[in-house]
C-alpha cells in the first residue's frame, strides 16, 4: 500500500460531546473531542462524555480506550471537569510546556506531563499544534498527516483533523479580546492552519468545519476589516477607546459593549505595535485597564 493510501486508511476515532457551559459562545455549549486516545476539553461532567469514555474502556471496544486528557486553552469554558475525569479515568493529564501553572489554577489540579507544539500527547499519537491567539496557552491537537493542496477523499470525510478549539468556529467570529488575546500571533495561526491543508477542523463550539482554507480565510478578513474600521476610527479623531469602539461597529452591540472594548483594545495592541497608531495608545490603553 502506497504511503498516501495507508495515510487516508486509517480514519481517526472522533466522538464530538455537546457540553452545556457558562459561555458566551452561541449555543451555550462547548464540545468536548475524544480524539483517538485523547479527551480534548471536558468543560463539565455529563452522563454522554460518562458514556463514551465507557465505551471506548469496554473489552470489545474498536476506538482507543482514554489514555490522556488535555485542553485546548484554561478558559473556564473547556476546563470544568478535568479533574473530575482525571480521577475517574486514571489517565495522564497534559498542559501545554510553560503554563502549567495557568492550567492548574484554571483546573484544580497539576499536570502529570508537559507538552509543546510539535511533540505528542502522552501515548496517544495525537500531535500538539500552535495555535495561540485567542488565549495564550491556546494549541490543537492534529490526528493524521494533512497535505497542502490535496482534496479529501469522494468516499469518506477526511482523514486529518485538528481538534482546535476557538481557533475558529463555523459561523460567526472567535473573541481575541485583551488583555489576553494577541492578534498577530491569532492570524498567524490561522494562516498556518489554513495553509497546513488539514481535511477537517473541530472547534471548540459550534459543527465540525469541512472547508478549513474557506473557513480561514473568512476569519481572517473579518479581523482584516474590523482592522481597518478601528484605523478608520482613529483617522477620524478618536482619542478613547470607547470612541474607537462607536467608530468602529455600526450594529448594536449594548449587550456585549465589554467584549466589542476588549477586542478593540486587541487591535489597538497589535497597530501600536506594528507602528502604525501612535504610540500615545500604549498609555490610553494602561488607562482603561488593558496592559
Amino acid at each position: 500500500m502506497g504511503g498516501d493510501d495507508a495515510r487516508r486508511s486509517a480514519e481517526p476515532a472522533v466522538t464530538r460531546v455537546e457540553v452545556p457551559a457558562d459561555t458566551r459562545a452561541p449555543g451555550g455549549t462547548t464540545n468536548a473531542y475524544l480524539l483517538d486516545g485523547l479527551l480534548v476539553d471536558p468543560a463539565a461532567r455529563t452522563d454522554a462524555i460518562d458514556a463514551t469514555v465507557a465505551e471506548r474502556g469496554s473489552a470489545d471496544a474498536v476506538a482507543p480506550a482514554v489514555e490522556a486528557i488535555a485542553v485546548t486553552h484554561s478558559h473556564p469554558d473547556h476546563v470544568g471537569a478535568v479533574a473530575e475525569y482525571a480521577a475517574a479515568t486514571g489517565a495522564t493529564v497534559v498542559a501545554r510546556e510553560g503554563h502549567a501553572d495557568r492550567f492548574a489554577a484554571a483546573t484544580g489540579t497539576d499536570p502529570d506531563e508537559t507538552v509543546a507544539p510539535g511533540e505528542t500527547v502522552a501515548d496517544t499519537g495525537v500531535r500538539v499544534v500552535d495555535t495561540s491567539g485567542h488565549a495564550p496557552d491556546h494549541v490543537a491537537f492534529a490526528v493524521g498527516e494533512p497535505e497542502v493542496g490535496s482534496e479529501p477523499p469522494a468516499d469518506g470525510p477526511g482523514q486529518s483533523v485538528l481538534c482546535c478549539g476557538d481557533l475558529v468556529v463555523a459561523e460567526g467570529s472567535v473573541a481575541v479580546a485583551a488583555p489576553e488575546g494577541d492578534l498577530a500571533a491569532y492570524l498567524a495561526a490561522l494562516e498556518r492552519v489554513r495553509d497546513a491543508g488539514y481535511d477537517r477542523l473541530l472547534p471548540g463550539h459550534g459543527p465540525t468545519i469541512d472547508d478549513p482554507a474557506a473557513t480561514c480565510d473568512r476569519l481572517i478578513e473579518h479581523r482584516r476589516a474590523r482592522e481597518r474600521d478601528v484605523i478608520a476610527a482613529v483617522d477620524a479623531g478618536a482619542t478613547d477607546l470607547d470612541a474607537v469602539v462607536d467608530g468602529a461597529y455600526e450594529k448594536d452591540i449594548s449587550g456585549v459593549r465589554d467584549l466589542a472594548l476588549a477586542t478593540v483594545a486587541a487591535h489597538v495592541e497589535k497597530l501600536v505595535g506594528e507602528g502604525r497608531i501612535d504610540e500615545a495608545w500604549r498609555t490610553r490603553l494602561r488607562d482603561a485597564g488593558f496592559d
